[in-house]
Parts: C-alpha cells; sequence; structure tokens
C-alpha cells in the first residue's frame, strides 16, 4: 500500500494547550510512518512538555525560539518553510489560531506559517465557549478561505471539566487527514471511486439470512488507499466494528 508520508518533510507545531501532549503520539506515529518532523514549540507550549521530549521522539532538532542560536532552524526560518511538505499545527489554541488568521509571525511557528506555500492543517482545541466565540469561528473562517484545512475539533469532555465541542481531533484521524492532503496530488488525482465494505445479509424468510462475515477491512484498505492518491472515494459500508474513517 501507498504511504504517503514517507520520507515527507512535516513542521509541526505545537501551541500552548493541554492537549499538546497528544502531540507527542502524532510526532511519533509520523515518525514511525517514515516522516521527517520538525517540531515547533511556541512559548506557551514550552510549559507544558519539554523540547526534548520531541527530540527523543523524531530524533531532530525542535524550534522554540525565533532567535535561538543553539538551533540549526530556528534563524532560518524561511528554509525550513520551504522544504516542508506540509504544515500541521495541532493543538491549536485560539490565541495561535488569530495569530495566523491576522499573519502576525513574532514566534518562529507565526513565521513559518507566513512563508510557507506548503498545504497547512490546522486542528484546534480549546474551551468549548471559546471555540464558539464569534471572534474564534470569525478567524477559522479566514484560514479556510485561504486554503487552510481544518481538523475538528470533537465534542467530549474538555479540560474543565465541562463537555462541549474542543477537544483536539484523535490522532487516528489526524493521521488520515494529513495523508489525504499530501495525497491530493497522487496518481489517481480527478477519479471517482465507489468501494463497497463489510458482510450483507439478505433475508430469505422472516427468520433466515443468507449473508457472510466479511469485516470490511480490506474494502477501508481500498478506500483509505486510493484515498491518499488523491481519488474522491464514496465508501459503502455495511454495519462493520471499524472506526469511521477519516
Amino acid at each position: 500500500m501507498t504511504n504517503p508520508l514517507s520520507e515527507k518533510r512535516i513542521v509541526l507545531g505545537v501551541t500552548g494547550s493541554i492537549a499538546c501532549y497528544k502531540a507527542l503520539d502524532l510526532a511519533s506515529k509520523l515518525t514511525q510512518s517514515g516522516a521527517l518532523v520538525d517540531t515547533i514549540l511556541t512559548s506557551a507550549a514550552n510549559q507544558f512538555i519539554s523540547p526534548l521530549a520531541f527530540r527523543s521522539l523524531t530524533h531532530r532538532p525542535v524550534v522554540t525560539d525565533l532567535f535561538d542560536s543553539e538551533s540549526e532552524l530556528s534563524i532560518n526560518h524561511v528554509a525550513l518553510a520551504e522544504k516542508a511538505d506540509i504544515v500541521v499545527v495541532a493543538p491549536a489554541t485560539a490565541n495561535s489560531i488569530g495569530k495566523m488568521a491576522n499573519g502576525i509571525s513574532d514566534d518562529p511557528l507565526g513565521a513559518t506559517i507566513l512563508a510557507t506555500k506548503s498545504p497547512i492543517v490546522v486542528a484546534p482545541a480549546m474551551d468549548g465557549n471559546m471555540y464558539q466565540n464569534p471572534a474564534t469561528q470569525e478567524n477559522i473562517s479566514k484560514l479556510v478561505s485561504r486554503g487552510i484545512f481544518i481538523a475538528g475539533p470533537e465534542k467530549g469532555r474538555l479540560a474543565s471539566g465541562l463537555f462541549g465541542t474542543g477537544r483536539l481531533v484523535e490522532i487516528p484521524s489526524l493521521l488520515g487527514i494529513i495523508s489525504t492532503v499530501l495525497g491530493k496530488e497522487g496518481d489517481l488525482k480527478g477519479k471517482k471511486i465507489v468501494v463497497s465494505a463489510g458482510g450483507t445479509q439478505e433475508a430469505i424468510d422472516p427468520v433466515r439470512t443468507i449473508g457472510n462475515r466479511s469485516s470490511g477491512k480490506m474494502g477501508y484498505a481500498i478506500a483509505e488507499a486510493a484515498r491518499n492518491r488523491g481519488a474522491s472515494v464514496t465508501l459503502v459500508t455495511a454495519p462493520t466494528a471499524l472506526p469511521d474513517p477519516a
């Protein structure tokens, strides 16, 4: 199966949300998939999590300051932006989204985003009321209008203890979104593919059915592979135990 992440240069921007610990899992899985992950931590993210943790998982330098002479990447953020195949901001706080929407580049992440021409994926994570605030929604709309991909957020229990919309999208779903964005220019671009998956049952009388025990895994894998090569995929599935594809 084609791996759209293999040998891709990914800039991972991590901002100051409590969800930033999940970015460690994202960085690890991207690296395991063969990607070269360059991490940028904002000053707020640096309060939650250590650069050493990302450096240990990605085996690459971590940027924390725009003018950090100790980092080979921080000063030349333009080169970092130009080499990136994709920029992923996860988690993205309301503050970082506001900065991106208004072109503020007072830190290495903002400067890299302004300098890159590569696709950008932003995964919001914040309190539910902050997410629903008209200012945040307006900023997200600005990003969407510029072609930036927004991943999530999801509903669930938030750091405040309340339930609402604002949770960082689950990492497997985010990996799927990143793969989809990277594969948009693949060899199946412009193709429309319908995939059927899962076991079906046909009633032969009010009690009995004829069916099969297909798990749906093959169909889901085919749909994912086609999507990762740029196809527009419609997945028709019977009830399965598999998670919904990203």
